[in-house]
């Protein structure tokens, strides 16, 4: 204090306002961020699970085209249905995230077509341990590829 006068500093309360007139806010964005910070974080994480489950429907799909494009190849039912699985088998280490463990491969033969169905259980990929805070769709991903035999 020099004088009858203290010296205020900018942004010190003085009477209910800062020296320049405004009321002091600086706890505002504190609780903004506080109301809007958790729904924002919820939403990101949304988006990654989200992108995560598309991304193994993809690489599932993928994995059903090869194995039914090696299984084309097979004399029987028995050799596709072995082709198609030796297929998943070495193809799968190529996808993070994929275990063939948990794929299950069915060769279905039709009169002029072969259909490679994959069901693969995703729910021990890390895309689904946000499932109780983020709304996912189901674990069990089904994808089908489907050859025409004997030309078109």
């Amino acid at each position: 204090m020099t004088g009858k006068y203290a010296v205020i500093p900018p942004g010190i309360l003085w009477r209910g306002k800062t020296r320049n007139g405004l009321r002091c806010r600086s706890g505002a964005s504190a609780v903004e961020f506080a109301i809007i910070g958790p729904v924002f974080i919820v939403l990101l994480l949304g988006i990654m699970s989200y992108g995560g489950y598309f991304w193994l429907a993809h690489a599932v799909q993928q994995l059903a085209n090869d194995s039914a494009r090696a299984a084309v190849a097979g004399l029987s039912a028995s050799e596709r249905q072995s082709l198609a699985q030796s297929t998943i088998n070495s193809e799968v280490q190529s996808y993070a995230f994929l275990n063939a463990a948990s794929a299950t491969v069915a060769v279905t033969n039709q009169t002029n077509s072969m259909t490679v169905s994959i069901v693969y259980d995703a729910s021990s990929t890390p895309f689904f341990s946000l499932s109780g805070l983020v709304p996912m769709p189901p674990s069990t991903i089904t994808r089908n590829a489907t050859i025409m035999l004997a030309g078109y």
